[in-house]
């Protein structure tokens, strides 16, 4: 068995059900010391985060990922266990394979194999691991930006190893990633009979024009290689059950994905004013997932197109699109940042997989942009 797959199915082996790290950060802190690495346990509110580093001074490049999954499901529907790893059809399955536990694994490897064959490297080296990206995101990555903020860390260059491959390792490099802003909008209304419409007041038919105006705006044409900014509305529920019942309330649930044409209060202060124009008795929650980040032309994302262009033998498809990873956090401390990874065709899905063949190239993909970068 390979060193890549022995380690990947150690992972997968433990379900790190998020925020569960299930012992998968204690198993490669124990690998990276014993390759000269710093490390540094993080804990939020029951979120284990893992701090690594080698090297010193500037530059400083970060691998990021995640070792937290997403629930498997129904054990029946899968073919196999989904926490215990199985090959079949040349492809290596159980939750997590694909996104990330595969990565973290080939990243730690790329990692202990930069530092044995230059000890003595530029810069430093630095791996980041939180066991909160696949729920709410508040106490991993994000708590572990601001306590850098606050340590006066220094980041340049970050790779994230979320699977964003499309059908080949390597044929799309991810430069930017959308912002995410949801809101949860209550309108008032005075609850009635329906027979008598002029001694109750229908928040419904109140929201009505607003909600209309709100999802047939246009808001930009896009922003570079990012798309049209959008938004959403993804529930919306009024009501008692009864047919002859005026709602006293209505809760509208949106969410928006922006590209650096906003910031989120630009687009709170626009919404906000349309509500008001529409004279709407409401009250408006706002949750911030994530401001949009781009990466520019510079050294990572030209070294990183290059090798990736040898790794899938083309150059890559350079996307904006997506949801949201963990980068956005780390972007505002002044990084670049960019995300490669394995195909994400099978990601939270029943028998997840990825392909061997993309599993043993994998820990050589990241150790070609170590060493191009550190250079």
């Amino acid at each position: 068995m390979s060193e890549i797959l022995a380690l990947s199915s150690e992972l997968i082996r433990r379900a790190s059900v998020t925020p569960d790290d299930a012992g998968c950060q204690a198993l490669l802190a124990e690998r990276l010391q014993h390759a000269g690495f710093a490390c540094e346990h993080l804990h939020f509110e029951g979120v284990d985060n893992l701090w690594a580093t080698h090297g010193s001074g500037s530059p400083v490049l970060l691998l990021l990922g995640h070792t937290d999954v997403v629930p498997a499901g129904p054990r029946d529907a899968w073919d196999s266990d989904p926490f215990e790893p199985a090959i079949r059809d040349g492809n290596l399955y159980g939750r997590g394979s694909a996104d990330m536990k595969c990565s973290v694994a080939a990243c730690v490897l790329a990692l202990e194999h930069y530092v044995a064959a230059h000890p003595h490297h530029q810069g430093t080296l630095a791996l980041l691991l939180t066991s909160d990206e696949e729920g709410d995101a508040l106490h991993g990555v994000r708590r572990v930006a601001e306590l850098l903020r606050a340590r006066g860390q220094a980041i340049d260059w970050c790779i994230t190893g979320e699977p964003s491959s499309t059908a080949a390792l390597g044929d799309l490099l991810r430069v930017g990633r959308r912002g995410s802003l949801t809101g949860t909008l209550q309108v008032h209304g005075v609850q009635g009979h329906v027979a008598y419409p002029d001694k109750a007041r229908n928040p419904i038919h109140q929201a009505m024009a607003a909600l209309h105006e709100l999802s047939a705006r246009h808001w930009d044409d896009g922003y570079e290689s990012f798309p049209p900014t959008s938004l959403q509305i993804s529930n919306i529920h009024a009501g008692t059950g009864a047919s002859n019942v005026i709602p006293g309330s209505l809760e509208v649930l949106f969410n928006l994905r922006y590209n650096p044409s906003w910031s989120a209060p630009q687009l709170e202060a626009e919404i906000s004013a349309l509500l008001d124009r529409h004279g709407l008795q409401y009250e408006l929650r706002w949750h911030r997932s994530g401001e949009p980040f781009y990466t520019p032309e510079g050294h990572l994302r030209t070294t990183a197109r290059r090798v990736l262009a040898e790794f899938a033998g083309a150059a890559p498809e350079e996307s904006t699109g997506g949801g949201t990873s963990d980068a956005r956090f780390i972007a505002p401390l002044g990084a670049q940042c960019i995300e490669v990874g394995p195909v994400n065709a099978s990601i939270h899905q029943v028998n997840e997989h990825i392909r061997l063949a993309d599993l043993e190239r994998l820990p050589g993909l990241y150790h070609a942009l170590i060493h191009e970068l550190l250079a």
